[in-house]
C-alpha cells in the first residue's frame, strides 16, 4: 500500500527474465504495512465481498487486497514491492495465496487495480505507482479513491498509456475488464452492473429476499 515518493521506476533490465536469473522461492509471504484507517480496511473488505459474491460461480479469477505483488527477482523492497489496496487478476486459479508472485503466476499482472488514497500515499498513488502500473504491470484498468474526501478517478490503458475514463451522469466509471461500473454510493465505492443496478452485498441480497417473502406472507425467520 505504501511507497516512498523518492522511489524510482525500475529500468526494463530490472524486470527482464534472462535464463541465468535465479528466482527467489515462489511461496513468499506478503509484506505490507497495516492499513491506515478503518475506512481503508472496510473499503477493501467491501470490494472483495462484493466481487466474490457476484462471481461466486466463477473460478477463473483472483481478487485480493493489501497483498504484496512480487514482480522482480532482485527483491529490492523500496523498488519492487507494490501492494495494491485492491486488485483483480483474470484467467487464473481462484485459490488462497500468501502473495502474488508474478514469476510463479505465468507472468500475469493484475487486470484491475484500485488504490485508496490517504495523506501519506496520495502523491505516490497518483505518480510513481500509476507509472509502474502503466509501464511495468500494464494493468488495463486503474482507479483511485479517497475514502475521506471521496476523490475518485479512473484510467484505461490505451496504446501503452493511461487515459482518463469519462464518468457517466451518475459519476460512475466503466471497467472494461470487470464488465462493471465503479461509483460512489453512500460515501463508499461500490460496483454497479452495466444496467445500472447496485451490486448487493450478501447481507443486502438476503434482506431483499426476506422482504419479498414477507410480501408473500411468509415469515423468513420461520424457514429452516
Amino acid at each position: 500500500m505504501t511507497a516512498s515518493p523518492t522511489d524510482t521506476l525500475p529500468t526494463p533490465s530490472a524486470v527482464a527474465t534472462p535464463a541465468d536469473i535465479i528466482y527467489p522461492p515462489g511461496d513468499l509471504y506478503s509484506d505490507e504495512p497495516p492499513l491506515e484507517t478503518d475506512l481503508h480496511r472496510d473499503q477493501i473488505d467491501l470490494l472483495l465481498r462484493l466481487l466474490r459474491a457476484l462471481w461466486r460461480d466463477r473460478d477463473d479469477f483472483y481478487a485480493s487486497g493489501n497483498l504484496t505483488i512480487y514482480y522482480s527477482p532482485n527483491q529490492r523492497k523500496s523498488e519492487d514491492f507494490r501492494g495494491p489496496d485492491f486488485f483483480v487478476v483474470l484467467g487464473t486459479e481462484n485459490r488462497p495465496r500468501k502473495s502474488w508472485t508474478v514469476w510463479e503466476e505465468n507472468g500475469q499482472y493484475p487486470n484491475v487495480i484500485v488504490e485508496l488514497l490517504s495523506e501519506s500515499t496520495a502523491a505516490t498513488d497518483r505518480g510513481l505507482k500509476k507509472q509502474i502500473y502503466q509501464d511495468i504491470f500494464r494493468t488495463p484498468d486503474y482507479f483511485w479513491f479517497d475514502p475521506n474526501t471521496l476523490e475518485f478517478q479512473g484510467f484505461h490503458l490505451v496504446d501503452g498509456e493511461y487515459m482518463p475514463l469519462e464518468p457517466n451522469e451518475q459519476g460512475w466509471l466503466w471497467s472494461k475488464q470487470l464488465g462493471l461500473r465503479l461509483g460512489i454510493h453512500e460515501t463508499v465505492l461500490r460496483f454497479f452492473t452495466p444496467e445500472g443496478k447496485l451490486v448487493p452485498t450478501p447481507e443486502e441480497r438476503n434482506e431483499k429476499l426476506a422482504a419479498k417473502l414477507r410480501e408473500l406472507g411468509v415469515d423468513p425467520d420461520a424457514i429452516d
